[in-house]
């Protein structure tokens, strides 16, 4: 078996430990490592991202095999979820998913830290990661939420990058589009750092690039969690076989079919793949007290 992160099917791999880079170069703020995006840099992201491009990024050559425990979404897409498009350099685009949350700027999503933190090339380097855009909604080419650009994203100091299990997770800060915030167009997903017993009925949701939906509509599993835990972190493990693009999606507790809503209580970080390139589970890191504390910094980005 192969530990892999999940951020999609073109990065389906494990890479090195680094800081990522955008428009400007990331700096610290308190214990976190923030990159801002410049305006028009963010502009060009959305022009970036056209209906052609996508395609080409969901086409044959990216797709992982078909889930078989995973199942394509029925109905609307739930309050908050959507797609996060970004490019890597060098590398390629490459997808996520992303939720909306409680914030107060009302701009925040949630996401996996190596989503966001392109790790290192086989000579080092840093990977850059530009074009970032999240488009809440996101189903079958269509985003009736909105594109919205990220002016800003962050991850706790303590994730040390793509090849670390812990604390997966970051912030993304997007612009209001229109002059709406993202959170009054798309609606936000509850979140907790109280972390529920184990195991512990979850819902997990994502854009994995595979043959079961091509990145184009939301995928889900609804499945027991169980938390792992041993000297260095704790992680949430799941049989939920979703593939790569799945990334950063939401593991939720108490979630109700009848509003769409849960409590996101994890997301999804990394997958164990079999010969075949087939996922075998899933896993999501247990939040600590650093992605708390990244979390109650993120309005302010």
């Amino acid at each position: 078996m192969t530990t892999i992160t999940a951020r999609s099917a073109a990065v389906f791999t494990v890479v090195g430990i680094a800081l990522a880079l955008t428009a400007a170069p990331a700096n610290a703020v308190g214990t976190d490592v923030v990159t801002t995006v410049a305006e028009a840099d963010r502009a060009a992201a959305v022009s970036y991202w056209t209906p052609d491009r996508i395609a080409r990024l969901d086409s044959d050559d990216h797709l992982a095999p078909a889930e078989s425990v995973a199942t394509t979404w029925d109905g609307a897409v739930p309050p908050g979820v959507g797609r996060l498009f970004l490019t890597l350099v060098p590398g390629g685009d490459a997808s996520c998913t992303a939720t909306v949350v409680p914030s107060s700027s009302k701009d925040v999503a949630f996401t996996a830290g190596h989503c966001v933190n392109g790790g290192l090339d086989r000579r080092d380097n840093p990977i850059k990661v530009t074009n970032v855009v999240f488009m809440p909604g996101y189903q079958h080419g269509e985003h009736p939420r909105g594109v919205f650009p990220v002016r800003a994203f962050a991850w706790p100091g303590t994730y040390l990058g793509p090849s670390s299990a812990l604390d997966d997770d970051a912030v993304i800060a997007l612009d209001p589009v229109d002059g709406a915030h993202v959170a009054d167009v798309a609606g936000t997903q509850d979140i907790s750092f109280d972390r529920p017993p184990s195991p512990v009925d979850t819902t997990i949701l994502g854009y994995p690039l595979s043959r079961l939906a091509r990145g184009e509509s939301l995928v889900s599993c609804v499945l027991p969690a169980t938390l792992k835990t041993n000297s260095v972190y704790s992680s949430w493990r799941s049989d939920c076989d979703m593939a790569g693009g799945s990334s950063g999606g939401p593991w939720l507790e108490d979630f109700d079919p009848a509003t769409g809503k849960g409590t996101i209580f994890s997301v999804t970080s990394m997958g164990t793949l079999n010969g075949d390139g087939v996922t075998q589970n899933l896993s999501g890191a247990a939040f600590t007290d650093a992605v708390h504390d990244l979390y109650q910094r993120a309005g302010d980005l």
